[in-house]
């Protein structure tokens, strides 16, 4: 990539440190430049446009350029463009959205504590549910179990949460009081010759084994998306959650529902929780919550979990958590008004009309030579890209085929994202059936693409 002097992408390599990126590659190569977008497209500046195939980070639910929301931030901002939750204080846009929450959600919430990302929501439920379990009077109950590949976020327990060695490597996690289970990816770690309903049945036992080994009365809490996204957008098999929820029941664990990529439609219900079966015990919301047009979280508790939190506040003399911006004005409002639109404009039946031709084109990338599972649910789904089809063997890590592949794409015009060798998918929930064509025309350019380099490489 040609360098340009003394321009953004110049100032960018000199003073942006990058989350996610390889800092030094990123010093040689600089960075992509967006300038702009519209609906399902961005551009970069150097006017070459890209269908965002990613949805950003899967959160751009309503794409870009939604003026609605626009006017609704700069009308709040002339209004009240800050106020703290701190000490009593309220205001409409954060009181109105916690109410239109509670009556979305699949479970009976009591209240909603505001944050400003997935990440501060799971972090949060940690720190609920510690508190919960004290005022309870079960100071031992504090354990978490996760799931390997899974992902919850980047502060200290969310990312302890998060199953994936990365998050953990050099930064000295995960913090005590985290386990982790089996990941439920029935490609990747079923025993040769396993049906489904087996594997789902080991899973469900090797959870309750954690469970009892580490002693019940020391866990609180087991945390799981509806769909594992940054992991691999892994689409639970068939069963799965029916068989863990009674196991946690059981043994009193509360169930984190992590709702950050899933909520607000992307898996044809609203919640990945109604497409999946799962009761929540507790949720986390952020992304699509405002659409990605501002920074908020949200973690939404039961009464019964709500009422000792709040005497427990009553005996140490206040509730000691919060945040600068939890429930900002601005972003509460533009949130309410995103929430609006997913209802007004029936989104949820717009992503049922066009996911079977998503899942169509996804599931046909099965026959390309280098991809070994295609899997997915609504509107979002990945391609796993492997060496060997019928070993399932991958290509090595250091090759970085599927970081090759989404380079690919994006010389096409497509913006995706690699997580390994698997590439996801995760398109604004507005696109339209002839998009979605169009975005898969463009992959399976890439794919080819890639096929060609491996074979140059000799990989």
């Amino acid at each position: 990539m040609a360098r340009r002097s003394n321009s953004a992408f110049q100032r960018d390599i000199e003073s942006v440190l990058h989350p996610y990126t390889n800092l030094v590659k990123h010093a040689q190569t600089g960075p992509m430049m967006l300038e702009r977008g519209a609906g399902i497209h961005v551009w970069d500046d150097q006017g070459k446009e890209y269908i965002e195939g990613l949805s950003g980070l899967w959160c751009t639910a309503l794409g870009y350029g939604n003026e609605e929301l626009v006017e609704v931030a700069a009308e709040q901002m002339r209004k009240l463009p800050y106020s703290s939750l701190f000490a009593s204080k309220g205001h409409e846009p954060a009181a109105e959205l916690a109410d239109k929450l509670k009556d979305m959600v699949p479970f009976a919430a009591s209240k909603v504590f505001f944050t400003n990302s997935g990440s501060e929501a799971n972090d949060t439920q940690v720190k609920m549910l510690w508190y919960y379990n004290n005022a309870v009077g079960r100071p031992r109950k504090k354990k978490i179990i996760s799931r390997m590949k899974a992902y919850h976020g980047v502060t200290l327990a969310a990312a302890s949460l998060t199953g994936l060695p990365v998050l953990h490597e050099s930064f000295d996690l995960p913090i005590a009081n985290v386990l982790h289970t089996d990941c439920p990816h029935y490609y990747r770690f079923a025993a040769d010759g396993e049906s489904e309903a087996e594997f789902v049945a080991r899973l469900a036992a090797n959870l309750r084994e954690l469970i009892e080994r580490e002693d019940p009365d020391t866990v609180a809490a087991f945390i799981a998306e509806p769909v594992m996204g940054a992991g691999g957008v892994i689409v639970p098999p068939a069963g799965y959650f029916e068989a863990i929820q009674p196991i946690l029941a059981e043994h009193d664990i509360v169930l984190i529902v992590d709702e950050v990529i899933c909520g607000f439609g992307r898996t044809g219900n609203l919640f990945g929780s109604e497409t999946f079966n799962i009761a929540p015990g507790t949720m986390s919301l952020a992304k699509a919550l405002s659409s990605a047009y501002l920074p908020i979280g949200a973690v939404l508790l039961p009464e019964e979990i709500y009422a000792p939190i709040a005497a427990e506040s009553s005996r140490r003399g206040v509730f000691a958590h919060g945040y600068t911006y939890t429930g900002h004005p601005v972003c509460a409002a533009v949130a309410s008004r995103t929430v609006d639109i997913y209802l007004r404009d029936n989104i949820v039946g717009h992503v049922r009309d066009v996911a079977p031709g998503f899942l169509r084109r996804l599931h046909a990338l099965s026959e390309h030579p280098l991809v070994g599972e295609t899997r997915g649910v609504g509107l979002i789904g990945a391609c796993e890209i492997v060496r060997d089809k019928p070993a399932k063997q991958p290509f090595e890590a250091a090759a970085a085929v599927g970081a090759q592949c989404a380079m690919f794409a994006q010389a096409h015009g497509l913006i995706v994202r690699a997580l390994g060798d698997t590439v996801a998918f995760c398109p604004p929930l507005i696109i339209s059936a002839q998009q979605l064509d169009e975005l898969f025309d463009r992959f399976q350019r890439a794919l080819d693409d890639t096929l060609d380099w491996v074979r140059r490489e000799k990989l």
